[in-house]
């Protein structure tokens, strides 16, 4: 299986919808292709039958044996790429970084190398007892993010 016309064809069907977009494009075993988007605004299931419609109609299964399977990003799994930031400004991430250190606050802006955060902590006061709430942020570079998630809230 040629994996740049699969890749050329996905790409092809994404246009359609300026506003989808790839996150991954797997090779499995036994010729299993999978596609996952995701979509600004979400995905429907209608795009994704288009989608595989597409890249299935374009290919010859006489030549060659191939089962594709097209899906929508699953909720729970990490952000891959940098429109999945942006789509999810205003909501709360859970980020681990590459040397174990954890975030979890809102997301509040994305930029080409870096993602910044707020939240609230709860810190001892600096004189007295009790504690006092304070507003912390951080900055963080992508590179440093081994992973993060949209924390979902009920």
């Amino acid at each position: 299986m040629d994996k740049e016309i699969i890749k050329r064809l996905v790409d092809e069907a994404l246009e359609e919808s300026e506003n989808l977009y790839l996150i991954e494009l797997s090779f499995l075993d036994n010729s299993k292709i999978l596609v996952e988007i995701d979509g600004d605004t979400g995905v429907n299931l209608k795009e994704c039958i288009r989608i595989n419609r597409y890249v299935e109609q374009n290919l010859d299964r006489e030549e060659e044996d191939f089962s594709l399977e097209v899906t929508s990003v699953d909720i729970t799994k990490p952000l891959k790429v940098l429109r999945q930031y942006i789509k999810n400004i205003g909501k709360t991430l859970k980020v681990k970084m590459v040397d174990n250190q954890k975030f979890e606050g809102i997301l509040k802006s994305v930029e080409d190398n870096e993602i910044s955060l707020e939240w609230k902590a709860r810190e001892p006061k600096p004189i007295g007892k009790g504690k006092v709430t304070v507003d912390k942020k951080a900055v963080i570079a992508y590179k440093n993010i081994q992973e993060a998630k949209v924390k979902i809230i009920f």
